[in-house]
């Protein structure tokens, strides 16, 4: 009996060795974590799919968004170049070619009007309406963007309605009639628009007594006057010297060469009105690109709120 009972334990511990050994149910043996927790490895590798691809989702993006930037920088740049020539050219043709500035009644008050309509109604208006694309003003209390708008606004306006007063009074003291041309019906057209569209702006958009729906109607029609009186300043400013050129390169008896000939105050003029155009089809650029415009001023954006409450946006 005693070997026999020793015998069956040696059976015994050779059958749960080989149990053992083979992986038998009395210890299961794990080679790798994804054998025990199979879900863990596939949730492991569907969380690193979704950061990857959420990181491969938003770098093309910001990508994105850093060249748009980048080009509205250069167009920006770009056009403050542009319109510092404008004024540079303006200042130098009166200056050198037609005799400088003076308040007499003379030749030489009537400089003052080209000088001050390029600068006031094309550059410094250009330049404001621009102002809201500057992608730094985003994110920031509007308030000091709106009242920094209507000043140059209010400046641009003022330096026309001098100009325009220069050439009114030199006409007067000379005996020429006012308003026969086409370049100053559409010079008067573009200055009187202007004078409504900024009354009607401050009175809209900066008074905090204008209720939301009016400025959700105004905005539309804001924006499209502001475009349309910055093409009809350019087309006033490049009838003006064309005919300013016309008007004082006969080839007479005071020395000038005609106009056909091409001098040099000739070219300058011409290059004056290339730089005008030029600075506009800019500014314009700016103004139509959908991508620079503030975040809070684009057509789906409602929330217009009045003067006294943007101070906490």
């Amino acid at each position: 009996m005693q070997a026999a009972g020793s015998q069956l334990r040696r059976s015994f511990r050779r059958t749960g060795g080989q149990q053992m050994q083979q992986g038998g149910p009395s210890s299961p043996s794990c080679p790798s974590s994804s054998d025990c927790f199979p879900l863990s490895h596939l949730n492991t590798a569907k969380c690193g799919s979704e950061t990857s691809a959420e990181q491969e989702k938003h770098e093309p993006t910001y990508l994105s968004r850093m060249r748009s930037i980048t080009i509205f920088y250069m167009c920006y740049l770009l056009c403050l170049g542009l319109g510092l020539a404008c004024v540079v050219c303006v200042c130098v043709w009166n200056s050198q070619w037609r005799g400088g500035f003076a308040w007499d009644g003379k030749a030489r008050q009537f400089n003052w009007h080209p000088v001050l309509m390029v600068t006031g109604l094309v550059v410094v208006y250009g330049i404001g309406a621009v102002l809201y694309r500057i992608p730094l003003t985003w994110g920031q209390n509007k308030l000091p963007w709106k009242l920094l708008h209507a000043a140059l606004m209010l400046i641009a306006l003022v330096l026309s309605i001098v100009g325009l007063c220069a050439v009114f009074d030199f006409h007067n003291a000379n005996n020429i009639p006012n308003l026969y041309s086409l370049h100053s019906w559409i010079g008067i057209a573009a200055t009187a628009l202007f004078a409504i569209q900024w009354v009607v702006g401050v009175a809209g958009f900066l008074l905090p007594c204008s209720p939301i729906s009016l400025r959700k109607l105004l905005k539309p029609v804001h924006v499209w006057m502001g475009g349309s009186i910055l093409w009809l300043s350019i087309a006033a400013c490049i009838s003006g010297i064309n005919e300013k050129l016309f008007f004082v390169l006969k080839g007479t008896a005071n020395g000038t060469q005609p106009y056909s000939k091409l001098p040099p105050e000739a070219l300058l003029g011409n290059s004056l009105g290339v730089l005008i155009v030029a600075f506009g089809l800019v500014v314009l650029k700016i103004l139509s690109n959908h991508n620079w415009q503030r975040p809070d001023s684009r057509p789906e954006d409602l929330a217009y709120t009045p003067l006294l409450q943007e101070e906490n946006e």
